[in-house]
């Protein structure tokens, strides 16, 4: 090993993919045991453009006259697991994914890119190829342009194991969902900078890079592994917002506006509907459509737009970006209950009981003469 940039002597490092998939990885490390091809089941929906929450619910719902096995995740996507909608339908999942287009543009006007496979992890990069490949064929046709609103598009990945392993291997480190950019730059210093090489390289080999557990997720991820099922929830146990911005944002100051627009929207809701959250996390979308994504818990259960947008500013603060071209923020908060639950730490602050008395004098406002009534001094028009 050299100085600088490592690398290692790995199988398949011409870019042939060395391990085939699915199974169990050994603790170990090495081949996966118990390859055997497996039907796919599980649709990753991603709506477009991204749905108010009151479509958002009716799309919800339109996937769960397929199956009652979907996990929601605002404010744009959701999970479907449809195994057991299969023999019902009389249709693969690729052809209840279509049915789910038809449905979504027929009653809201709502495409979607829909990414079919055998478990969570590879329908959410079937989703994401379908996506990138709509967005070059758009931006390569004729007079070179992009149109204002993108087409969606079902793609599958076969279940059989050759299948799987084609998909994966010359996919970068930064497209297996749940790497982040730092690991992804990691595993590539050290020559690992695709699925396939990561997938040959020896569990402990990794370990040494990035950690026992770390290393663990990642290696069964570049095998095509992914044990977590998908998991039905509630939609209104989360609320969500994204801001879109009109071109690739580099200044952090608007950025920081819209996180403001976004946590004085999602207060509004809240206190309309006699909420308050837990937990609050921020979505970074940069311009090669990646994503960061961090959560933080509240103090306490909180529907205060101060509370909620100074939550959101730290977490932005801390992805500490610079020169980073962002293409959307997007605000989440989680944990709802009812209000009427919840406690509240009382203080002495003066400024922080004004601060409320102000708040329920802006929600009267905007009850009788709408939305748009009262707005934060940095408010920024949606995208």
């Amino acid at each position: 090993m050299t100085s600088g940039r490592h690398s290692l002597a790995l199988p398949g490092a011409e870019g042939k993919p060395a391990a085939r998939l699915t199974g169990v990885v050994p603790l170990g490390g090495g081949v996966p045991l118990g390859a055997l091809a497996e039907t796919p089941h599980v649709l990753y929906v991603r709506f477009h453009p991204v749905p108010p929450e009151d479509v958002y619910q009716g799309l919800l719902t339109l996937l769960g006259e397929l199956t009652p096995v979907v996990e929601a995740l605002p404010p744009d996507a959701a999970l479907a697991d449809v195994r057991g909608a299969l023999r019902y339908f009389g249709r693969d999942a690729a052809g209840l994914a279509e049915i789910v287009r038809v449905r979504a543009l027929a009653r809201y006007g709502v495409d979607c890119t829909v990414g079919v496979a055998a478990n969570p992890l590879l329908a959410r990069m079937a989703a994401h190829e379908a996506q990138e490949s709509q967005g070059a064929q758009e931006s390569g046709g004729p007079g070179g342009g992009r149109s204002g609103r993108a087409a969606g598009a079902v793609r599958t990945v076969p279940g059989d194991p050759d299948a799987v392993a084609e998909f994966l291997a010359r996919k970068p480190p930064i497209a297996l969902p749940g790497v982040g950019p730092a690991t992804a730059r990691t595993l590539s210093a050290y020559g690992l900078d695709s699925a396939a090489r990561i997938a040959a390289a020896p569990l402990s080999t990794l370990q040494r890079i990035l950690g026992v557990a770390t290393a663990r997720r990642v290696h069964a991820w570049a095998h095509g592994i992914d044990p977590a099922p998908v998991t039905p929830n509630a939609p209104a146990r989360a609320m969500g917002a994204e801001h879109r911005f009109r071109r690739d944002e580099l200044d952090p100051v608007r950025r920081r506006r819209a996180l403001l627009t976004l946590a004085d929207g999602l207060g509004v809701r809240l206190r309309t509907s006699g909420q308050v959250a837990a937990a609050i996390s921020v979505t970074v979308r940069y311009a090669d459509r990646s994503t960061t994504t961090r959560t933080r818990t509240l103090a306490e259960p909180t529907a205060h737009t101060p509370a909620l947008t100074a939550a959101a500013y730290a977490l932005h603060d801390a992805l500490g970006l610079q020169r980073a071209r962002v293409r959307s923020v997007a605000l989440r908060v989680e944990g709802l209950m009812d209000a009427g639950l919840a406690a509240h730490q009382l203080t002495f602050d003066p400024a922080d009981e004004k601060s409320r008395r102000l708040e329920a004098a802006a929600d009267r406002a905007r009850a009788r003469f709408g939305i748009s009534a009262v707005r934060p001094a940095g408010f920024l028009d949606v995208a």
